[in-house]
């Protein structure tokens, strides 16, 4: 039995020693002595290389505003583990995160004697998000981020009224595949037969793979730009400025306060998204509600300023689409400022690719690192960069402070990578910049 919630976190916690275990036999067997909660909600689903959390937060925002409850289920967590299940972008309470291991414990417990093993720890914080949602705290909708590919994710087990696919991308090459159309052909796999899935994949070779699996697996494909796009974007001083076209539905002007070109496109698709289910589903979503939703809509990480005075954003860009789309922000958006890039990332990334791109941009580089099982050292980033303008500390604290500190009115910094990394680094970077400015 679990009684505290730091004993709940560290029973989560001990199951990493598993590692990542794909397949779905595990979840199905604890859905059936659950009762089969899955079957008890009504589901969006959300996979992608990047962009899904940010397209879960514009999602449930817009919901929200509309008046509805909605459960969400993302990862990883950035402030505080219960934010991986959340309700109406609230973390759950303590005391439901302990119910809820001491529902999933003896199941786990279990399976360790049968024949598929142990479920990792996505698998029974999966396992809980769907009980609870069904269970405990039943919501009007929930909107599940897929964690890993698709086709054997642990959250594969739901069958939900709409999916997307927020973009193709090199991640996880050791278990999706080291090509494009392989790993298309995982992230394809949670297509259902009947159920839309709406689509932001660009690469012809993805699209193509997407395009197939579609048709094989009898679902109803929606793509960008083909059935619904983003159109008119510009970038301002607060966010970003765009339009998006479907067949169910066009709106002009719509903002939104997270920064990036990439982030209207995530936007674009969540509005048709929406869209499609007010006339297909009846759900009630006034045209007012939705650009109400998507201005309030916000995700911590993703080019999130820490401060003004020195200019200090957080960025989650911990694989190669995520550096490219920072790149693309940081030299249309800031062109003027001289930049300042602290960056570390996790040993399982293309690490060479990623440092490339970093070379790449008009910055000075600081690498680091940061205690995490799989993280990089600072000398490993340091030694593969060829940029002329590179340092290296192994103090991740310390190096922050001297950057930033340092750091003129016309300076930017930019601290970016590991999301596990910028989980770290906010709540440590806020308590020195308020003792800095007392």
């Amino acid at each position: 039995m679990i009684n505290t919630y730091e004993e709940a976190i560290d029973w989560i916690h001990s199951r990493l020693r598993l590692g990542i275990k794909p397949g779905l036999k595990r979840m199905e067997w604890m859905m059936e002595k659950l009762g089969h909660p899955e079957e008890e909600s009504t589901y969006i689903h959300v996979g992608g290389t990047n962009g899904k959390g940010s397209t879960v937060t514009y999602l449930r925002a817009i919901l929200q505003e509309a008046g509805y409850s909605v459960g969400t289920f993302t990862s990883p967590y950035f402030e505080q583990f219960n934010e991986r299940i959340s309700v109406n972008g609230m973390p759950i309470p303590d005391q439901d995160l302990v119910g809820l291991v001491n529902v999933i414990k003896p199941l786990a417990e279990e399976l360790e004697e049968a024949e598929w093993g142990s479920p990792t720890e996505f698998e029974v914080i999966t396992a809980m998000a769907i009980y609870y949602f069904s269970k405990v705290n039943p919501q009007d909708i929930v909107i599940m981020e897929v964690g890993l590919g698709g086709r054997f994710d642990s959250t594969n087990i739901i069958h939900p009224i709409a999916s997307a696919i927020t973009s193709i991308g090199f991640d996880h090459m050791q278990i999706l595949g080291d090509t494009l159309d392989k790993i298309a052909f995982e992230k394809a796999g949670i297509i259902k037969k009947g159920a839309p899935i709406f689509s932001n994949v660009h690469q012809e070779e993805a699209k193509r793979v997407i395009e197939e699996q579609a048709a094989e697996r009898e679902g109803i494909l929606y793509q960008n730009p083909i059935h619904f796009r983003m159109v008119n974007h510009h970038s301002t001083e607060e966010g970003e400025i765009f339009s998006v076209e479907t067949p169910w539905g066009s709106f002009n002007n719509l903002a939104i306060s997270m920064l990036g070109k990439h982030q209207a496109e995530n936007a674009a698709l969540a509005s048709a998204i929406l869209l499609y289910i007010i006339k297909a589903l009846s759900f009630e979503i006034t045209g007012e509600q939705l650009m109400e939703g998507l201005k309030k809509a916000f995700w911590p990480g993703r080019m999130e300023r820490l401060s003004k005075e020195p200019l200090v954003y957080v960025d989650g860009a911990h694989n190669i689409e995520g550096l490219l789309s920072l790149k693309d922000t940081l030299e249309n958006r800031f062109a003027s400022t001289s930049k300042k890039i602290i960056f570390t990332a996790l040993k399982d990334k293309d690490l060479r690719g990623m440092i490339e791109i970093l070379d790449q941009m008009d910055a000075e580089l600081y690498f680091t690192e940061f205690d995490f099982p799989r993280a990089s050292t600072a000398a490993e980033l340091y030694e593969i960069s060829r940029s002329a303008s590179k340092h290296y500390n192994n103090d991740w604290t310390e190096l922050i402070q001297q950057v930033a500190g340092n750091a003129g009115e016309k300076d930017m910094v930019v601290i970016t990578g590991s999301l596990y990394f910028l989980s770290n680094v906010k709540p440590i970077y806020l308590k020195f910049s308020k003792n800095k400015n007392n």
